[in-house]
């Protein structure tokens, strides 16, 4: 049985990377999930398909990330309540927790699909690839409930300290989806319906598998059926958390989308090889993403045990760890971008079209370990308002402008378009110092 980590006591790093090197290789599993279907379908279909899967997962992937951070909110919630040691409070948040986001998955499975094709034509799919996207995009949203619960289970124990079962879920996800891409795209030539097929049956069977798992494990609290209703204070506090967190990952999502249908405008070549781009940055980002994660569930235990001091001792040791393997990200995908997007497809012009974004977002490696772990830092602290402005701001007052900008002026190139990435994340981190400096100040640290 895996035992919680209790943050709160002892060691700092050791801990902290005991905790971080699960949501690594879950956030790597998670991002070989996506990345499995452009895999498999630049290898077994064409250029259409590839620019179908990469448009209707960057418009899945906006979603799904809003209910992750909406689970965040019971991620820091839990969390709390451990580092308070009121750990007998989570069976009701959990309980309460579930109803919420059923309806939630209830309500965009029926939605989703209804304005696929209003989607598709918003990010400007190119018409070869316009049907195939609203048939991903449909597929994908109908089972929206299973990536909730997906999701949400993550969450859940990641509040409480545990960073493997997560690991677990993602890991049977991901073996599941593989499987389902080889039979669906390269045996059954499916293309981009099989793809999407895949998705949602390999979240199903790994939501069910680990649903039978986590019946066996011993948790901190008491959890029973006569706990699972709405108690409208837990509802409430959880959605106070969350719905900053996700609003400002849903508008940066959004920023993204708007730059991906910028993009698509140009050409087929140019939306197949920004949809390569997007997925190799998936992998390079996982260091800083790993422990953006890890800090929100450290910070949240030791601002709920009252330890301040600690949780910015955690902060500071989490940069500069990510620091570095975002230097060795920088060099491997400026210079050798072509040799990471041929992993993805066969064509040449889509692999230097990627490789050309790629070089804009290797500067970007310098600079998340920052900016996502002063992210981690703030969702911990409770100051998610703080976070979500801050996102908004890059998005809206940087990246979309500057790419927008950018793609009017001759020549028109996605590593110009993609320097909107790094710009808008050096304004994020002058802010979240700025607001370190408030917060000392109101001595909140």
């Amino acid at each position: 049985m895996e035992k919680n980590i209790d943050f709160t006591e002892g060691k700092i790093v050791a801990p902290l990377l005991k905790f971080a090197g699960p949501v690594l290789m879950a956030l790597f599993l998670q991002a070989m999930y996506g990345a499995v279907d452009l895999l498999v379908v630049g290898k077994f279909a064409g250029s259409a398909d590839v620019s179908a899967v990469s448009t209707g997962s960057q418009i899945m992937t906006t979603i799904t990330n809003l209910i992750s951070s909406l689970c965040m909110g019971m991620t820091i919630l839990l969390g709390q309540k451990i580092g308070e040691k009121k750990a007998e409070e989570g069976g009701k948040i959990v309980g309460s927790g579930l109803l919420m986001f059923a309806a939630l998955g209830l309500m965009l499975a029926l939605l989703v699909p209804f304005v696929a094709p209003s989607l598709a034509a918003t990010m400007n799919a190119p018409e070869e690839a316009y049907k195939l996207t609203v048939w991903y995009i449909r597929i994908c949203g109908g089972g929206a409930v299973v990536i909730i619960a997906y999701n949400l289970i993550g969450g859940i124990f990641r509040g409480l300290g545990d960073s493997t079962t997560p690991l677990v879920t993602v890991l049977i996800a991901c073996i599941s989806n593989i499987i389902g891409d080889l039979f669906f795209v390269a045996g059954l030539h499916m293309g981009t319906i099989g793809a999407a097929i895949a998705t949602v049956v390999a979240q199903f069977i790994s939501v069910v598998i680990s649903c039978r798992l986590i019946s066996k494990k011993k948790l901190p609290f008491t959890f029973n059926r006569k706990q699972v209703r709405w108690d409208g204070d837990i509802i409430k506090r959880i959605i106070s958390i969350g719905t900053p967190i996700a609003l400002q990952d849903f508008l940066v999502g959004i920023s993204f989308l708007v730059i991906l249908s910028i993009v698509n405008s140009i050409g087929l070549n140019e939306s197949a090889g920004a949809g390569v781009a997007q997925k190799v940055c998936v992998f390079i980002m996982l260091v800083p993403l790993s422990f953006m994660q890890s800090m929100s569930a450290f910070v949240a235990q030791n601002r709920g045990a009252g330890k301040i001091d600690r949780a910015l001792k955690g902060f500071r040791s989490a940069v500069l760890i990510s620091f570095i393997f975002g230097v060795v990200m920088f060099v491997f995908s400026f210079f050798r971008g072509d040799l990471l997007a041929s992993i993805f497809s066969n064509d040449y012009d889509v692999i230097l079209a990627a490789a050309d974004y790629l070089r804009a977002y290797a500067i970007d490696c310098l600079f998340t370990c920052f900016l996502f772990c002063f992210i981690g830092f703030f969702n911990g602290m409770g100051h998610t308002g703080f976070v979500m402005i801050q996102g908004i701001i890059g998005a809206f007052a940087i990246r979309v402008p500057f790419s927008f900008i950018v793609s009017k002026i001759p020549p028109v190139t996605l590593f110009r378009i993609g320097l909107a990435t790094p710009c808008s994340t050096i304004v994020q981190i002058v802010l979240c110092f700025g607001y370190l400096m408030f917060m000392r100040r109101k001595k909140e640290l």
